[in-house]
């Protein structure tokens, strides 16, 4: 069976990739959670991003470009929060964001 991929296609994809990061940021009760559905956000971005070049750009460089630089930021936000979630956890013991309250340094 051919499926024939429009845009339509690809902007369904990158809706329910963003609707389930924003589910996630709203239930997850762990760090680790949060930053799991960040990166499910960005990567709903990255694919509008492609798939507006693949469809509608005149210059396919353009939205490649846009990606790289969201797969870049998304690469140095996970670096960067899973060294504060290792630095929170070992203050305080906990993953939990609930039982943080005091960040004050």
């Amino acid at each position: 069976m051919y499926l024939s991929a429009n845009l339509n296609t690809y902007l369904v994809v990158a809706l329910f990739l963003l609707i389930l990061g924003l589910y996630g940021m709203i239930q997850h009760r762990t760090f680790i959670g949060m930053l799991i559905s960040t990166e499910l956000i960005l990567n709903g971005a990255g694919l509008n991003f492609m798939a507006f070049n693949r469809f509608l750009a005149p210059n396919p460089a353009v939205g490649q470009i846009f990606t790289l630089f969201i797969m870049g930021i998304a690469a140095a936000e996970a670096a960067i929060a899973v060294s504060v979630i290792l630095a929170v956890y070992r203050r305080y013991r906990t993953s939990d964001p609930d039982e943080v309250h005091d960040l004050h340094g």
